[in-house]
């Protein structure tokens, strides 16, 4: 319980220190921001601080922060550093600079970013790549919330195993999320999206207060920190880099860098960023420690027995934990937190695709007309990835392990787009170049060492990852000399 303390401490005191010295490098200013300047009453459109904010959280939370932590505290405490440290010096840093850039950009999305600094073949790739990953994160933020509301309808409580009735719920539940993503896809951002999220926001948060004060009350005996950072789940591959591919969402996911550009379209003000976006993704690893530490003690400290466990995938042990600890009427509040985050990422996710193909293709999306010539396709391909997930036994695992990677890689390409940024702008690079040389090794060794891409040893692994980011860093100061050298005053 003492890392978990200290590890709650230190995201909050991380905050008002890096955050606040992060948001000091980029310096917010009074220029009209594009929620103002570009008001189409559909996208940019200027929206209260507090319901920004809940968005923004809702947006970036999902499953992975939950789903996330649960796999991630099977390697052990070594989890709780991974969460705190990668959440304050990368996570944060990265989101916030997100957010921030595409407000000095009237507003347009990650593969505008990249272009801008990367370059026209880095901006089409981007493209491809993150609207890939959308539809990923679509597909398997359909698929996980009705999981669950269908473990909870139709699971035998004798055998544990899903019903009939179960089968059909999640099935019914599928239908109902689709519909209301196209939905939610479609209609102006203040609608839906604006109108549900606070009540979603108290359910997820009430989830995490809630269980929180369940271990303070129980203060069962957690493995901490000290007690060794060894793997306990060797199963899942070495700590490095699975641990950091498996925990994405609770210390620094590239969806984040999709994400943060819906809210830049609704802040009336830069100086406004740091709380919205440095400080949604805190909030994101208070959640992620929580369900680490419950974790834990569900895996290492005899706490499925307590909780009556049902199996130990991510759904059943959320689904377990809540009604064991909370009751009928917490329990329910709580599973509904947890489905809540995934639907209200998995609608943001097709809609910033939406807007990212707009953006590419130049076409306005104030038409009702416009905005379904772009939406309708995307959501075909949702249903095709759903039907993978639903059809192959391992098809949610197979989506999940490549939305992990791929959720990192878009990850370091936004850090290195926004590194070139803070050289061009002659700001402190470091902050974000040593993330994305670190973010670089682990995609890249991650993606040598992992079953699901070239399975190699973990020794020519870790020798090909670090050559790959050695050359890259090489590339980088080649770069930077000579910029530095053409623009000299």
């Amino acid at each position: 319980m003492i890392s978990l303390l200290i590890s709650l401490a230190a995201l909050f005191v991380g905050y008002f220190t890096y955050g606040k010295f992060v948001e000091h490098v980029f310096s917010p200013d009074n220029r009209t921001a594009p929620a103002i300047r570009k008001a189409d009453g559909v996208d940019f459109v200027v929206l209260p601080n507090w319901k920004v904010f809940m968005i923004q959280f809702l947006n970036i939370a999902g499953t992975g922060p939950i789903f996330g932590a649960i796999l991630g505290a099977q390697f052990g405490p070594s989890c709780y550093l991974w969460i705190v440290f990668g959440c304050i010096f990368m996570g944060a840093v990265h989101d916030y600079f997100c957010g921030m850039l595409s407000m000095r950009h009237d507003g347009v999305g990650l593969p505008e970013l990249v272009g801008l600094y990367l370059g026209k073949v880095g901006k089409q790739f981007i493209l491809v790549f993150s609207v890939f990953l959308l539809m990923m994160v679509t597909a398997v933020f359909v698929y996980s919330p009705a999981l669950i509301l269908g473990l909870i309808a139709g699971l035998d409580k004798m055998t544990g195993i899903s019903s009939l009735a179960g089968t059909s719920s999640i099935f019914f539940w599928v239908v109902i999320i689709c519909i209301y993503y196209i939905l939610a896809t479609i209609l102006p951002i203040d609608k839906v999206i604006g109108k549900i999220y606070p009540i979603f926001a108290f359910s997820l948060l009430f989830m995490a207060v809630a269980l929180f004060v369940c271990l303070l009350v129980k203060h069962p005996q957690l493995p901490e920190v000290w007690d060794g950072l060894g793997n306990r789940s060797p199963k899942q591959g070495p700590i490095f880099p699975c641990l950091f591919i498996t925990i994405a969402c609770g210390a620094i996911s590239g969806f984040h860098a999709t994400q943060s550009p819906l809210m830049a379209r609704c802040l009336s003000s830069e100086k406004k960023g740091r709380p919205i976006f440095y400080g949604a993704m805190i909030t994101e690893g208070v959640v992620a420690l929580i369900w680490a530490a419950i974790s834990s003690y569900f895996f290492f400290c005899g706490g499925q027995e307590e909780c009556n466990a049902i199996g130990t995938t991510a759904p059943q042990v959320v689904t377990s934990v809540s009604k064991a600890w909370l009751g009928i009427l917490g329990g329910f509040l709580a599973i509904m937190g947890v489905v809540a985050a995934p639907i209200t990422s998995g609608d943001t996710a097709l809609r910033s695709a939406r807007l990212i193909v707009a953006d590419f293709l130049h076409m306005e999306q104030r038409s009702i007309s416009k905005r379904l010539l772009v939406g309708i396709p995307l959501a075909i391909v949702v249903v095709l990835l759903l039907w993978f997930n639903i059809a192959d036994e391992e098809g949610f695992n197979v989506i999940w392990n490549y939305f992990g990677w791929a959720n990192q890689t878009l990850a370091m390409f936004a850090l290195w787009a926004i590194t070139v940024y803070m050289v061009r702008a002659k700001k402190m690079f470091m902050i974000t170049l040593i993330p994305a040389l670190f973010m670089t090794l682990v995609t890249c060794t991650f993606l040598c060492i992992s079953p699901i891409a070239f399975g190699l040893g973990k020794e020519i692994s870790y020798a090909i990852g670090g050559v790959v980011t050695a050359i890259t860093l090489v590339w980088f100061i080649v770069w930077y000399r000579k910029y530095e050298k053409n623009n000299i005053v």
